[in-house]
């Protein structure tokens, strides 16, 4: 099992993608976002992708389309390209996972989901690890790091083995995962990686944290997390069996 996880990662909701709002200049993983969960005393949980010369990127999409005016893969631009391309909504490029951390600087806890590289949720994995890792050398905040692909996890394991690491989790639906197996989909649905990638938490989907599954693995130890809540219903309703929630759309409550 890695290292547990900070304190602060259950007592400080986690704002979904830093605490983003585009009508006040916020866009998703913006520095933007990221000062005002800062202001407020949230953690922040941001994604990671690849750029074309390695670079570990805070942005959610493989394609810019939604999130910028331009068009295409994100692992097609370099880091420079990236962060001279504006955040619709913002006035402010995509950042890289290290210029995050300094600006962060452990005032917050950090939760990194590393974005699935396979393509199909397998081995083809290691290139954004690596740049996660490189990042990472050094940082002395709580933080820790999660993917829906165990490969990344195990991957992490082996990268950085003193990072508190989990596994993001969900019913794994043929809707929401196209170009992943039934097989796999059926296999990842029962969490059957969480020992042997030595994860200490899950991240799980909301709206299932009523399975079996769920209850077996925090009666066994495991920290749950969850995404994503968006209204203070909702978030009660998650808080009776998640040890702490990521939030989006209004202002979660603080339980210490």
């Amino acid at each position: 099992m890695s290292t547990g996880l900070h304190d602060s990662f259950l007592s400080v909701p986690l704002a979904h993608r830093a605490l983003h709002d585009v009508s006040d200049g916020r866009p998703e993983n913006s520095r933007a976002a990221i000062r005002a969960a800062i202001d407020l005393g949230y953690g922040i949980e941001i994604d990671l992708q690849l750029s074309s010369d390695g670079q570990a990127m805070v942005f959610h999409d493989y394609q810019l389309d939604r999130l910028t005016a331009e068009a295409g893969p994100i692992r097609q631009r370099t880091s420079q390209e990236l962060a001279d391309i504006h955040l619709t909504g913002g006035s402010e490029g995509v950042p890289t996972f290290a210029e995050v951390l300094a600006l962060v600087d452990g005032q917050v806890p950090v939760l990194v989901e590393i974005k699935d590289q396979d393509g199909a949720l397998g081995t083809d994995v290691g290139l954004l690890e690596e740049a996660a890792a490189a990042a990472l050398q050094g940082y002395n905040g709580p933080v820790a790091v999660m993917s829906f692909n165990p490969h990344s996890v195990e991957m992490m394991a082996q990268l950085a083995p003193d990072v508190p690491r989990g596994l993001v989790s969900e019913d794994f639906n043929l809707r929401e995962w196209p170009l992943v197996s039934k097989d796999v989909r059926d296999r990842l649905n029962e969490i059957p990686d969480y020992d042997r990638v030595g994860a200490c938490f899950i991240s799980h989907l909301a709206c299932d944290l009523g399975r079996a599954r769920i209850g077996a693995l925090k009666q066994a130890g495991a920290t749950v997390l969850c995404w994503t809540v968006k209204s203070p219903e909702a978030e009660a309703e998650a808080r009776r069996v998640a040890d702490n929630v990521t939030f989006e759309g209004y202002l979660a409550s603080f339980t210490r």
